[in-house]
């Protein structure tokens, strides 16, 4: 039996093999604070776009010590991702961002070789309750971030029917 998954061949015989042909994967999940408040900007086509920089602990063991450094890291969002950050987040918000690694190389004028990681985020969460971040950053309405987060709704705006089970003791498992 074998199943091919994502460019991943596992075979099964006698034990489990994996073989990795032509695996490639960019992914990253970062977790930690906005530095500064995000401001939206436009391209000439129209396109939403927003560059912000994020702070993210990371701790290790040094002389049985635990020590603590901050890296910072870049990331750009795109159209909706873009208005939704710069609506609901500002600077020392939590924030989960979920996206690629970018590189970009580029030459100056004096000739100097310049090299930049960016994250370009796919998907970006909060990660602070409701009231941490009303309480921090919201205005007198009490809501929040100038207004009230996303919810998810239906298309036809009721809920969802689904089929009562009702629980017994004797389930098979």
């Amino acid at each position: 039996m074998a199943k091919f998954i994502n460019h991943i061949y596992v075979a099964a015989s006698g034990g489990m093999e994996i073989i990795m042909a032509n695996f490639n994967f960019n992914k990253v999940i970062l977790g930690g604070r906005l530095t500064a408040d995000p401001e939206l900007k436009q391209t000439q086509s129209g396109i939403a776009v927003v560059s912000f920089s994020i702070a993210v602990n990371r701790r290790y063991n040094k002389n049985s010590a635990q020590q603590t450094e901050t890296d910072f890291f870049n990331v750009t969002a795109w159209r909706t991702t873009a208005e939704f950050v710069s609506r609901y987040f500002r600077k020392g918000s939590s924030i989960c961002v979920v996206g690629t690694i970018q590189n970009s190389t580029w030459t100056d004028q004096q000739n100097t070789k310049h090299y930049r990681t960016d994250i370009v985020a796919d998907e970006v969460m909060f990660v602070d309750s409701r009231s941490e971040s009303a309480g921090s950053f919201g205005g007198d309405d009490g809501e929040g971030f100038g207004g009230p987060a996303p919810a998810f709704s239906t298309p036809s705006g009721t809920a969802p029917k689904f089929e009562e089970i009702k629980t017994d003791d004797d389930l098979p498992f």
